[in-house]
């Protein structure tokens, strides 16, 4: 329901926003612009940018083949997913590499991590090249997270930050967040230095990564962008879904800029060049401001800081060449670990028992609070967990099979509760079932 009012808000926002333009489109700037610095500087500072020629040239060539050995062995995936209602099947191809058990669920499509090598975790990967991509982006994402710390020190020791939630304290913390020894050992200095500690490093230490890929010359059709008249659109506008709070959003942009290059036909976009990709980015629903156009080349990222993600939307403009990136992000996986669903399994077979004599299974309780819960969990162990995964997640088998025992578990699970809910006006149950089976 919450997010049916948000897709019809959403909506109601775009019609009124376009309704006003009419045929007009709003002015946006690029770098050959002469404002675009200080647009960029007065309105969109929170976004961050690093040209490829920062980035070590080891960390690019391992990155970059990791890339290259996902397409080879068929490891981008277009998802179904949801919109209005409606199902679509996304134009940009991707996969999900993160901390193990992890999921991450966008437009109503929950996508399983292919778990990068953890300690403690003993994970078995279907070639040693997958091997060799997932330490890749593991490596990636470290140098993101560093870089995403550096920003956010600079973007406080600036001022830039003027939300009334960032605290005198977290001005003086910012430092130490990188060095931990420098905290003040005086003890009330200590607890306020720790929190903003706990606080900026949920905010930039990424559980996952989103890959995409697309080949723009592939495609049969290309959204418009349709406010700016930017052209061709490889995502539309929108803000990223069910990141905690205020978290950075780190990008590693790779387009293949050696490929042929189709002609183009269209008119050329002024300020944008149409086979050049770029990100771009607007004021959330403000037709007052410019937006902004950064163009992206081979291994330049971006990151995009604080609360830039709530206040502005970005969208994704093509260019002619194939293009991959890593969107690296600190997804609220409050409900999307594997640790919180076996929890709630158990929580759920708290009110079941077995009989040591008859080994027959009965319910401890029968109060409707009880059984609506147990209702609900078993729901969402289902049509959260188990369809999705066998919809679309074993599509990673391709690369490990590390979700198949978490998986095997849900699904004992599940047949338990399927027992519950059959038996709860029986006093004895026994029924074999599995959620793949059925319609």
């Amino acid at each position: 329901m919450k997010r049916r009012a948000g897709e019809r808000e959403k909506s109601m926002k775009k019609k009124k926003l376009l309704e006003e333009l009419g045929k007009d489109r709003l002015p946006y700037m690029t770098p050959v612009d002469a404002d675009f610095h200080q647009l960029w500087k007065s309105r969109y500072s929170k976004l961050i940018f690093r040209k490829s020629d920062t980035v070590p040239e080891e960390l690019h060539q391992m990155v970059q083949e990791a890339f290259l050995t996902l397409r080879e062995h068929d490891c981008f995936f277009q998802d179904l997913v949801r919109i209005k209602g409606k199902d679509f099947v996304t134009p940009v191809s991707r996969i999900l590499i993160g901390n193990p058990g992890y999921t991450y669920k966008y437009l109503n499509t929950r996508l399983f991590t292919v778990p990068w090598p953890t300690v403690g975790y003993d994970i078995k990967y279907c070639s040693p090249q997958i091997h060799d991509v997932c330490k890749a982006l593991i490596r990636l994402n470290d140098y993101l997270h560093i870089e995403a710390v550096k920003a956010l020190q600079n973007l406080v020791e600036t001022k830039e930050i003027n939300d009334t939630t960032v605290i005198d304290g977290e001005q003086n913390f910012a430092t130490s967040l990188a060095e931990k020894e420098s905290i003040s050992k005086d003890e009330s200095s200590c607890c306020v230095q720790a929190d903003n500690y706990i606080s900026l490093k949920n905010r930039t230490s990424y559980n996952m990564t989103l890959l995409n890929y697309m080949d723009p010359l592939q495609m049969l059709y290309l959204k418009q962008e349709p406010y700016f008249g930017m052209g061709d659109m490889a995502v539309s506008w929108h803000h990223d879904e069910n990141l905690v709070e205020r978290s950075t959003v780190a990008v590693y942009s790779y387009s293949c800029e050696g490929s042929a290059m189709a002609e183009s036909d269209e008119e050329i976009l002024k300020g944008r060049d149409p086979a050049v990709w770029h990100v771009g980015l607007k004021v959330a629903w403000d037709i007052e401001t410019p937006g902004l156009a950064m163009p992206l080349h081979q291994g330049d990222c971006y990151l995009m800081l604080d609360d830039l993600n709530m206040t502005h939307q970005h969208c994704v403009l093509a260019g002619f060449s194939p293009r991959f990136s890593s969107t690296h992000r600190v997804a609220d996986c409050s409900r999307g670990t594997l640790e919180y669903i076996f929890g709630q399994c158990e929580l759920a077979l708290q009110n079941l028992q077995t009989d040591l004599d008859s080994v027959a299974l009965s319910l401890k309780s029968l109060e409707t609070a009880v059984i609506k819960q147990v209702e609900e969990i078993h729901n969402e162990v289902e049509f959260e967990w188990l369809r999705q995964f066998w919809f679309q997640g074993k599509r990673y088998l391709k690369c490990t099979d590390w979700w198949l025992k978490p998986i095997a578990k849900l699904e004992e699970f599940w047949r338990k509760m399927e027992i519950m809910g059959r038996g709860k006006n029986t006093c004895t149950m026994v029924i074999h079932l599995s959620p793949r089976k059925q319609g």
